[in-house]
């Protein structure tokens, strides 16, 4: 996708919960950066018994926020999406204020085991003491008073990732798996290319209408963006089978070509993004390495 696919404009509200549909606010955590764009985004789904979606990460402010939007309201299940900082680490002190019900996918764990020497650069970003009290599986329900959603199992971002559909409003809470101002970070061994182009054809077998994400603003016309990822996805890796045929055999080789027009402070994190690749065609048969796929590994056309 070229960068005028996607929509940066968003206003945070730091704060301040606001509407986005009907039964559904958003607050953003005042934790922006590289990764996390303005800031998480957290929802309350439903009017006088709710749902939190991904309360984010330990913060005093968006707690107070969280607690003030809720005033006169019972919290009755807390929904994370996945186990990075940023999204799931309050969910502990609002279990403990309000005696809510935590819903995942299942606690933090990896793609696929570490091989020899590797080490995970996103360790610390991961809520490995998280635990829901009820695991789901997809298209599980979870129903409150006026409202019901169903879990999404999305792996490929992280492999816990799911989402939530709003039943029968067209609306999927797609955390970050889809998000209107950037693709989604996919980095093994926390992340599978794999599993994130299988899961983008679960969501596009949907007929939604709009996707509210865990960073940045609304997608809003979600089957015709997640076509445009796929197409971007399969032009890098186009773009990695035409560096390696040239006679590139280490990724950070390719790197210097396929993202010549990326800040070089940005180019670690794409040297993962063409990991994840790389790792999805050596599984495909496509490519060949001399061990397990790694950053530091030597590559060669199948």
């Amino acid at each position: 996708m070229a960068d005028a696919d996607f929509n940066r404009e968003f206003s945070p509200s730091y704060g301040e919960a606001v509407p986005v549909a009907p039964g559904v606010e958003r607050l953003t955590v005042n934790n922006p950066s590289a990764f996390t764009f303005y800031g998480t985004n957290s929802y309350i789904v439903g009017n006088r018994s709710v749902c939190v979606i991904d309360p984010g990460p330990e913060n005093d402010d968006h707690f107070r926020a969280l607690m003030a939007a809720l005033k006169g309201r019972e919290l009755t299940h807390i929904a994370v999406s996945h186990t990075h900082r940023d999204h799931s680490p309050l969910a502990r002190r609002l279990k403990a204020e309000t005696g809510a019900i935590i819903v995942a996918e299942g606690p933090h764990r990896a793609a696929r085991p570490l091989h020899n020497g590797e080490t995970n650069p996103f360790a610390e970003s991961s809520d490995t003491e998280f635990m829901p009290d009820i695991a789901l599986a997809h298209g599980q329900k979870v129903e409150g008073d006026g409202w019901n959603l169903t879990a999404l199992l999305t792996p490929g971002h992280a492999a816990n990732h799911a989402a939530f559909a709003l039943d029968d409003d067209g609306v999927v809470f797609s955390a970050d798996h889809v998000m209107a101002w950037a693709t989604s970070i996919v980095a093994p061994p926390d992340g599978s290319m794999s599993d994130y182009m299988a899961s983008l054809d679960v969501l596009l077998a949907r007929d939604d209408r709009i996707f509210f994400p865990g960073h940045g603003g609304p997608v809003m016309d979600p089957p015709a963006f997640m076509r445009g990822i796929r197409t971007h996805r399969r032009m890098r890796e186009r773009a990695i089978l035409e560096r390696i045929r040239a006679g590139d055999r280490r990724i950070p080789d390719m790197v210097k070509v396929i993202y010549r027009e990326t800040d070089p402070r940005l180019h670690g994190a794409a040297a993962l993004s063409v990991l994840a690749h790389i790792e999805d065609l050596v599984g495909r048969g496509a490519v060949t390495t001399d061990g397990p796929p790694l950053l530091a590994g030597i590559y060669e056309p199948a």
